[in-house]
């Protein structure tokens, strides 16, 4: 069923960038690991090195999956908004263009959820 605003929606987004001291907002899911309802949110400076949240951010978040141990990161198969994305891991968020609210998933090549169950 279609749904029609009844007025204009204009106002200010109450959660635009200046509001996070510093830091972006960066949503990371993992495709096929239903363990995981939704991506997380990451509140992290621009400056953060794509390996450091890999290696520190993701591997807190990911880790209590038992699919989590066997992911080589040089495999992952990354999207940018539903678009190709291949990260550098030396460069900063801001240095690949990563924004405040983008959207990141993960793709494991051969690995499908627990016991495969998402194949």
């Amino acid at each position: 069923m279609a749904v029609k605003a009844l007025s204009d929606y204009k106002f200010a987004p109450a959660d635009t960038q200046d509001k996070f001291h510093g830091n972006q907002l960066l949503y990371v899911g993992w495709e096929d690991h239903l363990m995981f309802c939704a991506p997380f949110a990451y509140c992290i400076p621009p400056s953060t090195k794509f390996s450091e949240l890999v290696d520190k951010h993701l591997a807190h978040s990911f880790g209590p999956h038992p699919d989590w141990a066997k992911v080589d990161a040089g495999k992952i198969v990354w999207l940018k908004s539903g678009k190709p994305f291949t990260p550098d891991f030396n460069k900063t968020l801001a240095e690949q263009g990563l924004k405040h609210k983008d959207v990141l998933r993960m793709q494991t090549p051969g690995l499908h959820g627990i016991n495969g169950t998402c194949f």
